[in-house]
């Protein structure tokens, strides 16, 4: 068996790759318990690292797979995990890069996100958010203050829009710099984002996606000079929502909008 004390010892923690090996037994059991499985279900594990969370994953998970970039933990975590050695479930790869077809939906996702990716990270999860039914992931609190945040509030933005487009955010508990090595600069927090009943959006996504993010890029001008780029047409020009910031809009009104802005079949590109 594998203990957390001496996992510190077998991988080092790489600064290039935003390494923080989570050491503490009892946060690591509240992130693994946040995670709602049932038998047969699929999760991926991003960034296991030393296996932290593996250990605690594996004996409740028949198909957990392994998702690592680090060649050290790789070789670790075969060691490690000789089942999932065995079931060809740790795969030495990038999760951004990885082709996910081979997964059979749907899946859930687990890990400690590296900070420098994790952005990234929430968008490959929105391309295939018809296979993430869940995510419990631990990331900077920054980033998940903002993916929380509701309209009204400053951490609003991008993120916050286009994931609750699709899931339910949970802001779980905070988690101090002390249960990792090395203990980053930054305090961390726990979300679980579970996928809501929307299949699809009433307007077309890539130009929700770039209302969004257009009218995020410039927050502290009204809509109406935040989408210039758009070519709104004068029809738009007084309605009540331009004279609003980005951040003043719910995310249902930013569909509302976006199908408005379809409807009146708005040119220009972002």
């Amino acid at each position: 068996k594998v203990y957390l004390a001496d996992i510190r010892h077998m991988v080092r923690p790489k600064k290039f790759l935003g390494q923080h090996f989570l050491h503490d037994k009892g946060i690591a059991q509240k992130i693994a318990d946040a995670l709602v499985v049932a038998p047969g279900d699929t999760v991926l594990e991003i960034g296991p690292g030393t296996g932290a969370l593996t250990r605690l994953l594996e004996p409740r998970v028949t198909h957990l797979h392994l998702i690592e970039i680090d060649r050290e933990s790789v070789a670790h975590l075969n060691d490690a995990f000789p089942r999932l050695k065995a079931g060809g479930q740790i795969h030495a790869a990038d999760f951004l890069k990885m082709d996910l077809a081979s997964f059979p939906p749907p899946w859930h996702i687990i890990g400690n996100f590296p900070y420098n990716i994790s952005s990234p990270i929430f968008f490959r999860i929105l391309e295939h958010r018809r296979q993430v039914a869940q995510t419990v992931c631990m990331i900077q609190k920054e980033v998940a203050d903002r993916i929380a945040a509701r309209e009204g509030n400053k951490t609003y933005g991008i993120l916050s829009v286009l994931l609750q487009a699709f899931y339910k955010i949970e802001y779980l508990f905070r988690v101090p710099p002390g249960v990792f090595t090395p203990p980053p600069k930054v305090q961390s927090a726990v979300l679980r984002l579970t996928r809501n009943q929307r299949d699809s959006l009433p307007c077309d996504e890539k130009l929700f996606h770039a209302v969004v993010k257009q009218a995020f890029q410039t927050r502290r001008k009204t809509l109406r000079n935040a989408l210039k780029k758009l070519n709104l047409p004068p029809a738009l020009h007084s309605h009540e929502w331009m004279d609003k910031r980005a951040e003043q809009l719910s995310v249902e009104q930013f569909i509302a909008l976006t199908e408005l802005i379809e409807q009146h079949g708005a040119a220009g590109t972002i």
